[in-house]
């Protein structure tokens, strides 16, 4: 019975990866690096740690790791004070599960941020832990963030449930043992092999029922 229902954040409950490519490419062009789809997608998924250090050397960016994540991040703040970008339904989303089931965000975004969307859409209280990959050894589509989600709830990976909506994070939320809700991201949508791999694919948050979490079926609309 699964007891526990662990969130991504970008792309499920804020549409953030336009925000993310937005600034990352204006802060790549600026320091005279590339930025082009082979950029954009390898970074999708990675951890603040992982992408810095691929903007620094792959990309071109001249600036230290630590640097560009700082900058980014600065950026990233100051555009979610001017607009939240929460995906319809979200609020709603949340509040449903929260009642059934105890609820994580496992992130591939950077603590502040995390932070940062959960006070500004008055959710905060409704997560018992949540995850940065950033604290952990790997970002998606390695496990670490969901393993760690898991621990900081006292819950078995297999007794949790995850809603993803990229192919980094289904994949990071299967080989983390869980059972992985898919909402594919219309913008950024998986590949085919990774959205093979959900137990359950949906349109939207509106359809992210107590009995789609539970259902046995394969996939669902």
């Amino acid at each position: 019975m699964i007891q526990a229902v662990v969130f991504d954040l970008d792309g499920v409950l804020i549409q953030s990866e336009e925000v993310w490519d937005t600034v990352r490419e204006q802060f790549t062009r600026e320091r005279g690096g590339r930025y082009d789809g082979e950029i954009q997608r390898a970074m999708m998924g990675m951890s603040s740690t992982e992408w810095s250090r691929y903007l620094h050397d792959t990309a071109g960016v001249p600036d230290e790791p630590e640097e560009i994540n700082a900058e980014v991040v600065r950026r990233m703040l100051r555009a979610y004070e001017d607009e939240l970008p929460l995906i319809d339904g979200a609020q709603d989303a949340v509040r449903r599960l929260a009642a059934d089931f105890t609820l994580a965000v496992a992130s591939s975004s950077n603590r502040p941020l995390i932070d940062a969307v959960l006070r500004a859409a008055e959710l905060e209280s409704c997560f018992e832990a949540t995850v940065s990959s950033e604290e952990v050894a790997r970002g998606k589509p390695a496990a670490d963030v969901y393993l760690e989600a898991a621990r900081r709830l006292g819950a078995e990976p297999t007794r949790c449930a995850a809603v993803e909506d990229s192919h980094g994070g289904i994949r990071s939320a299967k080989a983390a043992g869980m059972r992985v809700i898919a909402i594919p991201n219309p913008s950024y949508p998986p590949d085919e092999a990774s959205l093979a791999q959900a137990d359950v694919v949906l349109g939207s948050l509106a359809g992210l029922t107590r009995e789609k979490i539970l259902s046995d079926g394969l996939s669902a609309t």
